[in-house]
């Protein structure tokens, strides 16, 4: 037993130094914070309207540039119809045409690319106010 327990431990270490002897491709978490919508945004159904994000301080290195924006309904994300994809996180924004849904002021989104990153409760209505 005590021969066995020594092979192993001896792969573990020559595992282990073969691994630490690897390059390493060390990439950074990038969170841009959403600015827009904020909490004060009223969005109509049916209308485009440009979703933005602070690209400042990006780094280098991303893991993943490839953004998506889903909504966020009362806390529930709505994976399987994102309002855009395949966008590079680096642009900035990305334009999104408001879905048909209930009137709420319960509504957010989610922006996806590195690292999840969701904007402020936001309003959505289907009649735009009167000035």
């Amino acid at each position: 037993m005590n021969t066995l327990m020594n092979m192993f431990f001896f792969a573990l270490i020559t595992f282990t130094a073969f691994a630490a002897a690897l390059p390493v491709y060390l990439r950074d978490v990038f969170v841009p914070p959403i600015t827009s919508p904020d909490a004060g945004t009223i969005w109509v159904v049916g209308q485009t309207h440009n979703v933005t994000w602070d690209i400042n301080g990006a780094p280098s290195q991303i893991t993943n540039t490839n953004g998506t924006i889903v909504l966020v309904t009362n806390g529930r994300l709505d994976l399987e119809n994102p309002l855009a994809d395949n966008f590079s996180i680096l642009d900035g924004f990305h334009p999104v045409t408001v879905p048909d849904v209930p009137d709420s002021a319960d509504y957010a989104l989610v922006l996806f690319g590195d690292s999840g990153n969701i904007s402020p409760n936001f309003t959505i209505i289907h009649t735009a106010p009167s000035l």
